[in-house]
């Protein structure tokens, strides 16, 4: 795809799916994180600099919000239908809202910046 048509179309959904799947929202082919929740410095395929991309506590909040929201009527509901034991009930919990939260973060992160990169929200250059 030539770099007019790539520029041109910076559709949010489809920015925020490519950094939900930890690619490069502008060409959907580069890895945009490297190791857990380290943001590439810019696209190995496009070039496309992400060093000025900053999500700082976003996705977390955003982790928070869903784990808790999905996981509280989880816990509310499995109490009343089956009265299990109060140990169980935290160990399975806890341990699903801890996998579910490894699991969410770097996506929302990837999705966040893919967000920033749609709206054109970049931060500040480098040297600046």
């Amino acid at each position: 795809m030539p770099a007019q048509e790539v520029e041109a179309d910076r559709s949010r959904l489809s920015a925020m799916l490519r950094g939900w799947r930890g690619k490069c929202p502008r060409c959907g082919s580069g890895p945009l994180l490297h190791g857990y929740l380290k943001v590439n410095d810019d696209c190995a395929v496009c070039r496309q600099e992400f060093f000025h991309h900053r999500a700082d506590d976003g996705p977390a909040y955003l982790t928070i919000l869903f784990v808790g929201h999905l996981m509280a009527p989880l816990l509310h509901w499995v109490f009343v239908t089956w009265r299990p034991e109060p140990l169980t009930l935290f160990t399975i919990f806890a341990v699903g809202c801890v996998g579910l939260s490894l699991y969410l973060l770097p996506r929302l992160k990837g999705a966040m910046i893919g967000f920033q990169w749609a709206k054109e929200l970049g931060g500040f250059a480098r040297g600046t």
